[in-house]
């Protein structure tokens, strides 16, 4: 492929519950990233993995200070994008919807089903409105690499299924629970949106694993989802989910043409605001998302 058609990508990680480095990197530095849309959960790390450039960003901070509804999304994926990040494999904790799903298992979710109310969605607010395709909302190329590594890994995941995004802090109640397996959702977690939508918003490639800790609430044969619970199946994940990144990191970071699926183009035609009706001052905090359209 001709070299001036061609990204060297820089893959983020987006660590969940359990998750607050990467192993094995080398140049590790952690950096506070600052961006017009406030503080990012932590600093990120960065660093490389066998050469490829690869940026870490803890989701609820080292240690879990932040809940779910207090994460600044706007920010963290503002802050990646600042960091010349073009790929983002999210990780997060989810509850199993499907007898099939027990805990333990993963899943490389393809739909999401956003539940959520008590967040920032968009960075294109009053003064610049922009419309993205959110029909396939993450990344096939993405997801065909992570399900290769997974099989030489012998690291067994599910391909497909639908993230139900709830609001939280709290679990669900057994009725909630129960509509989302009439929904034909497959698991239920707090943190993928709006952070899928944001990084379509960014231009950023994005995918995700979700870890299944729990059955929530539904099944009559197993006790209610508990901190205690969870905590200890998610150490059990967490093994399998840094060797998944370490082996992912290397073969998403070579050199390549742009996505065929256009997650890197998706504002070509979302921007609906006429330019001499924009926003000056929403425009210069989206410099890093969407400068790329604006500054053509």
């Amino acid at each position: 492929m001709a070299e001036e058609n061609t990204i060297e990508p820089v893959i983020g990680i987006i660590g969940g519950s359990g998750l607050y480095d990467i192993d094995g990197l080398q140049d590790k530095e952690w950096r506070h990233v600052e961006t017009p849309w406030g503080e990012p959960s932590d600093a990120l790390l960065f660093g490389r993995l066998d050469g490829v450039r690869c940026v870490f960003l803890p989701r609820h901070g080292r240690g879990h200070p932040i809940p779910p509804s207090e994460l600044n999304f706007r920010a963290n994926i503002d802050a990646l994008k600042r960091s010349g990040v073009t790929d983002i494999l999210s990780l997060s904790a989810v509850g199993s919807l499907r007898d099939d799903l027990p805990p333990g298992s993963f899943v490389l979710v393809d739909q999401f089903i956003d539940r959520s109310f008590a967040r920032n969605k968009t960075f294109f607010t009053r003064g610049c409105v922009a419309h993205v395709a959110m029909a396939d909302p993450v990344c096939p190329r993405i997801g065909d690499e992570v399900m290769r590594q997974a099989n030489l890994l012998n690291i067994s995941i599910r391909k497909g299924g639908t993230y139900l995004v709830m609001e939280g802090p709290q679990f669900s109640t057994r009725a909630e629970s129960e509509l989302y397996r009439q929904w034909g959702c497959s698991v239920i977690g707090m943190t993928n949106m709006p952070e899928a939508k944001l990084a379509r918003e960014a231009e950023i490639d994005y995918a995700s694993v979700a870890m299944v800790t729990d059955f929530d609430c539904w099944h009559d044969e197993h006790d209610s989802v508990t901190v205690d619970a969870v905590v200890q199946v998610m150490q059990r994940n967490s093994e399998r989910a840094r060797a998944l990144v370490r082996a992912v990191i290397p073969a998403l970071g070579q050199r390549r043409a742009p996505c065929p699926a256009g997650c890197d183009r998706a504002l070509d035609h979302a921007l609906i605001t006429a330019p001499a009706a924009r926003d000056p001052a929403l425009l210069a905090k989206l410099d890093a998302v969407a400068g790329r359209v604006l500054n053509r």
